[in-house]
């Protein structure tokens, strides 16, 4: 369903939907899409309009005109991203990418609201350090993540993360030599314009949507988080792991 006078373009919306439309059917077993025709009719707007978001998914490497036989989908496959008791970016993209960093974009302190006390069991208005990451995979932006840490318990965790750009290894240097997935929801959701210009989507773009809560071994919360993914890149799946449910 396209949203008419959403601010953002309708063909930017259709490029979207076709590229989501990609895994439930819309293609033929060859990888072929329906003519413009078709798709016009579909999304009850004019050629020129699907002509522009067939171009856009072209220029992204996602279809590919055949002149004289239609449009064909070039196959990508989407990283595999485990989520489960034991949830860490460089074991979860393991061996489907030959390179994997966290870039520290951003360290802030603030202080803990209802939401954030909460989730990490600490008092309303007590000082909390957030960090927010870009987790790379070949140089190829996966997730877009602010996670927010007690400012008593881990003070230095801007300065190891951004020496070592790990959330794991960061942890372990402040004597959590261990943790565990409490809980994960997941949502899905068009992408705000900063998380379209870090993760360098297109306008109207889906991302996928974490909010965790990870513990140490003796179940105290040492993590807060809310990640974006792109929808396009990743899928989301749940780890069946002894406890976790």
């Amino acid at each position: 369903m396209l949203r008419r006078r959403s601010g953002v373009a309708l063909w930017r919306q259709i490029a979207e939907e076709i590229r989501f439309g990609l895994a439930a059917g819309l293609v033929d077993a060859a990888g072929k899409l329906p003519g413009e025709m078709a798709l016009a009719a579909r999304f009850n707007v004019n050629r020129h309009t699907v002509r522009s978001a067939l171009k856009s998914l072209a220029d992204e490497g996602v279809v590919e005109t055949r002149h004289g036989d239609g449009t064909y989908v070039i196959s990508t496959p989407r990283i595999i991203y485990p989520l489960g008791r034991r949830t860490r970016f460089s074991d979860g993209v393991g061996a489907q990418a030959r390179s994997k960093r966290g870039v520290l974009l951003e360290s802030l302190t603030e202080e803990a609201d209802r939401q954030l006390a909460t989730a990490l069991g600490v008092s309303v208005g007590a000082p909390l350090v957030r960090l927010q990451t870009l987790s790379e995979a070949d140089g190829v932006p996966l997730a877009l993540s602010n996670s927010w840490f007690d400012a008593v318990r881990f003070s230095e965790m801007a300065e190891i993360y951004r020496d070592c750009g790990s959330i794991t290894e960061s942890l372990r240097r402040q004597g959590v030599d261990d943790y565990v997935r409490q809980s994960t929801t997941v949502e899905a959701r068009h992408a705000s314009e900063t998380e379209t210009d870090r993760l360098g989507l297109s306008a109207g773009a889906i991302v996928l949507v974490t909010k965790a809560i990870n513990t140490d071994r003796n179940g105290v919360p040492v993590e807060y988080s809310i990640s974006q993914f792109p929808a396009d890149r990743i899928s989301l799946t749940v780890q069946s792991d002894r406890d976790w449910f």
